[in-house]
C-alpha cells in the first residue's frame, strides 16, 4: 500500500503516477497551479473534487463505479495499470485517492512522504501541463465492505461497533466551530477520536506499525475489530483507513463524514471527550 521514493524512481515510466493533492478551502491554495509548477515527471492530476459525484451536495463524494471508470480510463488507467498516488505535502489527501481505487477494486500505492520525500531524495520534477494519455478501459468492482453511508454508521453505532473520528480533539469535542458553515459542533455518540496527525511523522510519512498501534489504542480503538473511519468530508478518514490496512485491521470510510452527519438534524450529536458519552 506504500511505496518509497527510491522504489518509485526505479519504476518510473512503468506505473501511472497521480498527483492527488487537495487543500482545505481556507488554506487558499490551488492544487492545480501547484501541480503545473512542479510535479513528478509523467504524473497526471487526480482531482478528488472532479472525480466525484458532483450532484450529491456534499464535497468530493465517491462517484458511481461507472463514472469512476470513465474518468480513470480517460487518465489511461486500466485494471492492469500499476498506480501510485502522491501529493505535494506528506500524507493528507493521497490516501483518499488510494481508498477510491481500492473501493473500486484496484490496489494503488501511496508515495510515502509525498512530493517532499521525492525532492528530498534528490529526484527531479517537471512543470507545465501533462501529456494527454491514450484512453484505457477500466472495469470497476465495487467493494461495499470498504464504504459506509450515514445509515451504515448509525447502525454500526447502535450495534456497539467502532467509529474512529480523524478530526482534531477541539472539533471532535465541539470546542470550536466547524470550518464548513451550517454544521453542528461535536461528534457522533460512541465515536472515538484518533486525530489523523497522530499517525504521521514530522516529515510527513506514515508512522511505523508500533506508532500506529499506539495512536489507535490511545484513542480507545480495538484493532481486533472492524472500524468505520470518519472526518470532516472523507479525506483524512482515509488516512486512518490506510493506517488500519497497514495494521491488518478491516475498515470502511464514511464517505459523507461530518459534513453529512453534522448537517443532518435527524442525527444525534454530542459534545465533550469520548469518556463523557460512552
Amino acid at each position: 500500500m506504500l511505496i518509497t521514493p527510491e522504489d518509485l524512481k526505479a519504476r518510473l515510466g512503468d506505473v501511472a503516477v497521480l498527483d492527488a493533492s487537495w487543500h482545505m478551502p481556507d488554506a487558499k491554495r490551488d492544487a492545480g497551479a501547484e501541480f503545473a509548477a512542479a510535479h513528478i515527471p509523467g504524473a497526471l492530476r487526480f482531482d478528488i473534487d472532479r472525480i466525484a459525484d458532483t450532484s450529491s451536495g456534499l464535497p468530493h463524494t465517491l462517484p458511481s463505479p461507472e463514472v469512476f471508470a470513465e474518468m480513470v480510463g480517460a487518465l489511461g488507467i486500466s485494471n492492469s495499470t500499476p498506480v501510485v498516488v502522491y501529493e505535494t505535502g506528506g500524507v493528507f489527501a493521497a490516501p483518499r485517492a488510494w481508498w477510491m481505487f481500492r473501493v473500486m477494486g484496484h490496489d494503488a500505492l501511496v508515495l510515502d512522504g509525498g512530493l517532499k520525500a521525492w525532492t528530498d531524495a534528490g529526484y527531479p520534477t517537471e512543470s507545465g501541463p501533462p501529456a494527454t494519455p491514450a484512453p484505457a478501459t477500466f472495469t470497476p468492482t465495487f467493494n461495499p465492505d470498504l464504504f459506509a453511508s450515514g445509515d451504515d454508521v448509525a447502525a454500526t453505532l447502535a450495534a456497539g461497533g467502532q467509529v474512529a473520528d480523524a478530526r482534531s480533539a477541539e472539533r471532535y469535542e465541539g470546542r470550536v466551530d466547524e470550518p464548513r458553515p451550517g454544521l453542528r459542533a461535536g461528534h457522533m455518540p460512541g465515536a472515538r477520536n484518533v486525530h489523523y496527525a497522530s499517525l504521521v511523522t514530522p516529515d510527513g510519512r506514515l508512522k511505523d506499525e508500533a506508532g500506529l498501534r499506539a495512536a489507535f489504542e490511545a484513542g480507545g480503538v480495538d484493532l481486533d475489530r472492524k472500524v468505520t473511519t470518519s472526518c470532516g468530508s472523507g479525506v483524512t478518514a482515509s488516512i486512518l483507513t490506510l493506517a488500519l490496512a497497514k495494521l491488518g485491521t478491516p475498515s470502511a470510510v464514511y464517505d459523507g463524514s461530518w459534513t453529512e452527519w453534522g448537517g443532518d438534524p435527524k442525527r444525534e450529536v454530542v459534545k465533550g471527550p469520548a469518556d463523557a458519552t460512552d
